[in-house]
């Protein structure tokens, strides 16, 4: 494998053997995340139509309302999930290959050849404030599940609307991605070499075990929850202009 990619290397950025589709996940890579990234910033510059009955869009979540404030407030939170997503180990690899070209594929040339250096030299190793961005993610996690258990309270009575379940859809998904964090993975256990030997070992590797279980579907969750998080405020958005009337089942 090194000697193919010091071939890849010496022969420049897109030479290759490889005879299947390499480029296809790069390139869907690439429009995925642009669309949600064109779409997260168009619905975080409108600042209206992001809650409807006790419905709140996930792009406003904590919702923070000051008065006088000249900008949408969903740029008051939207920092913690975007810098959480943007610094995620997985996240890097996509947009790395997609965005960078760098490498666009295994064992495929890219431009830069041997310059390598890692994530040691600016602006790279900003990514690691990454596991700071976790933490934070967590506690978004127990704020969207209120947010998700309050959609089911209309005007003071239980009650399901079609809303609430995509808000519970959307609630489930984020937590399985951010549980599934390399980052909160190593915090919880990660570190340790023998369980055996530290205190409360059976309960943290019972609960090491737990967050691995999300961590070997990190990539699945990442991108379901990247889907359902902008639905979720699309639904949300059309329930407030009108165009779409939420389903009451009961």
């Amino acid at each position: 494998m090194s000697n193919i990619n010091e071939l890849t290397s010496l022969k420049g950025l897109f030479f290759t053997e490889r005879k299947d589709c390499w480029w296809v996940g790069p390139l869907l890579t690439a429009i995925g995340l642009s669309a949600f990234g064109v779409y997260s910033f168009w619905a975080a510059l409108q600042g209206a139509h992001y809650e409807w009955g006790p419905y709140l869009s996930p792009f406003y979540s904590p919702l923070i309302q000051i008065e006088g404030l000249k900008i949408s407030p969903a740029f008051l939170i939207l920092w913690a999930p975007l810098g959480f997503r943007a610094t995620c180990y997985y996240y890097r690899k996509a947009y790395y290959r997609s965005f960078f070209l760098d490498p666009p594929g295994c064992a495929v040339g890219e431009a830069r050849g041997h310059g390598y250096k890692g994530e040691t030299s600016f602006p790279f190793v900003i990514q690691n404030v990454h596991r700071y961005f976790m933490y934070v993610a967590v506690i978004f996690i127990f704020i969207l599940w209120y947010d998700a258990l309050k959609a089911f309270i209309w005007d003071g009575q239980f009650g399901v609307g079609l809303g609430s379940l995509v808000m519970v859809l959307n609630t489930t998904l984020l937590t399985g991605y951010t549980f599934g964090c390399h980052s909160l993975r190593h915090v919880i256990g990660g570190k340790q070499d023998c369980f055996s030997c530290v205190s409360f070992g059976k309960l943290q590797h019972q609960a090491w075990s737990k967050v691995s279980w999300f961590n070997r579907r990190h990539m699945l969750f990442a991108w379901c929850s990247l889907f359902t998080v902008g639905f979720t405020d699309l639904y949300i958005r059309l329930c407030a202009m009108g165009i779409f009337h939420d389903l009451r089942f009961f």
